[in-house]
């Protein structure tokens, strides 16, 4: 970072501070909002965007060299008149990188010269134009332009992952159902939910989490329709880098036919098993003592300290209008050897054993025990850690809640079923350069914070940046005009990413 911009930032800072500071304030007569006379007026030089951050990502893709794997894998054009493919790709990936919810939002930029100028292009495609080039793309060219950011991904994981943390990698797998009000697209159906829509499966890193491949389906079809293809696709992916690759899913996922098969290549496992009725007969016939009590983990504040828990307004609701309620009473673990019918080899099977109270208002009805089942190639895990690392995965629904309803990556807005599945990737994009530009932060504190952050918070906190668009000679210069708490963060992130070199 230049002087100069530390110098401002501290002068920002403590006049910020300053501002905010806790006060004994005299009662006011009249509101604080007391601007009046407001106007507007056009200026005639000066040029700004509102997504100043924009500039960071372009970079980024830069010096990973995104462009040219992106140009080098995808052949969708015979010519470039005047767009390459990386520019229609990177067109959906920064219209939903700075706040767009649907193909019409790019019209907003297009329209911006700003925005052009800011990245260094004298136009960019419209919205019908991507739509035509989302329908350029066959199944094979979906899959090469996964690849080409797998495999810049990779690099990104070996330059900016210690030794430590690239020690193993833990996948997790799941479907989720994107619904759309459209009548003629191609390829949907309707969902054992009764949705009308698709059904993509979602592979992704849990470590950074990154999508890394995502596949749209029709909207009947099962959870684990296709699925052990591209987890060994990811498997064979995360390998490069990482030394050990664990499996995570829920039932749907636990896919016995290729147990053995990854046992034998050293993939370690862990999926939620259907509670069969053989099953919850071998735990029912288990003496008292092969059981332990599951003692959860506490939450804990950011000091620290155990989170208390808050009055529980729901409950006090339901035992006053005398509903029905089932409470937890008690949780305990037991395990036993099981060999799946498809499988060769036995493998661990965790129970665990769920004991609830069924009440109404005030008045015990009975006692119920509930059963769930884990089955896990993994030795060196205690039963409580193994229901642990399962309940872990819950992770990966935050990132499809956010690729759902923060980026609207699975919004379908084209006619076709392999097109809306290049929508989806391009799209995805975003969160993919949101993770990277994390990976540069400077402390690994920012870093923690900036890949758990939700979508909607990074958008305001880094791309949503204000900015002056100067062009000087050969440099495009972003001139910040406002302040935030992650503002001094951006700007030395971004001081890293241009230091970024890939062997």
């Amino acid at each position: 970072m230049k002087k100069k911009d530390n110098k401002i930032l501290r002068r920002r800072k403590r006049k910020l501070t300053k501002r905010l500071q806790r006060k004994q304030c005299a009662q006011q007569a009249r509101p604080v909002f007391r601007a009046q006379n407001i106007q507007y007026e056009m200026a005639e030089r000066t040029r700004a965007i509102d997504c100043g951050g924009v500039g960071a990502f372009h970079m980024l893709a830069q010096k990973s060299g995104l462009i040219k794997a992106i140009d080098g894998s995808l052949h969708l054009l015979k010519r470039h008149l005047p767009y390459h493919e990386s520019d229609h790709v990177l067109n959906l990936a920064y219209n939903t990188l700075s706040g767009g919810t649907c193909l019409d939002d790019i019209e907003l930029h297009r329209n911006d010269e700003s925005y052009m100028d800011a990245l260094g292009a004298e136009r960019i495609p419209d919205p019908t134009t991507e739509g035509d080039f989302s329908r350029r793309f066959t199944d094979s060219d979906v899959l090469a332009l996964m690849e080409a950011v797998n495999a810049v991904r990779v690099k990104m994981w070996r330059a900016r992952l210690s030794a430590k943390e690239r020690s193993e990698a833990i996948i997790d797998v799941d479907g989720t159902i994107a619904q759309t009000t459209g009548e003629c697209k191609e390829g949907m159906d309707i969902s054992y939910k009764g949705v009308w829509g698709y059904h993509p499966l979602i592979v992704s890193l849990a470590n950074t989490q990154e999508p890394l491949y995502m596949v749209n389906r029709p909207g009947n079809c099962t959870s684990h329709d296709g699925a052990a293809e591209w987890i060994e696709r990811a498997v064979a992916l995360v390998r490069q880098p990482f030394r050990g690759v664990y499996l995570r899913g829920d039932t749907d996922f636990s896919l016995t036919a290729n147990f053995d098969r990854w046992t034998a290549d050293g993939v370690r496992f862990a999926f939620g098993i259907d509670a069969m009725s053989n099953l919850v007969k071998m735990a029912e016939g288990f003496e008292e003592g092969r059981w332990r009590v599951l003692k959860r983990r506490q939450k804990h504040n950011s000091n620290g300290k155990a989170r208390s828990r808050p009055d529980n307004v729901k409950e006090k609701i339901v035992v006053e209008r005398g509903f029905t309620n089932i409470k937890l009473l008690k949780e305990h673990v037991a395990e036993f050897s099981y060999r799946p019918r498809k499988c060769k080899r036995t493998y661990r099977v965790i129970v665990l054993r769920k004991t609830l109270s069924v009440e109404k208002g005030q008045q015990l009805l009975f006692e119920d025990i509930r059963y769930f089942f884990y089955i896990t190639n993994i030795e060196e895990f205690s039963p409580a850690g193994v229901v642990f690392f399962c309940n872990d995965r819950s992770n990966q629904e935050n990132l499809i809640e956010q690729l759902k309803n923060g980026l609207n990556a699975l919004r379908m807005p084209v006619g076709e079923l392999v097109s809306n599945w290049a929508y989806m990737v391009m799209a995805s994009l975003a969160w993919t350069l949101k993770a990277w530009f994390a990976l540069q932060a400077r402390t690994r504190k920012h870093r923690g914070e900036l890949l758990r952050m939700g979508f909607r918070r990074f958008l305001n906190a880094i791309v949503r940046i204000p900015c002056q668009i100067v062009r000087s000679g050969r440099r495009i210069i972003y001139r910040i005009l406002g302040y935030n708490e992650w503002t001094r963060t951006f700007l030395q992130t971004f001081h890293r990413i241009g230091k970024l070199r890939f062997a």
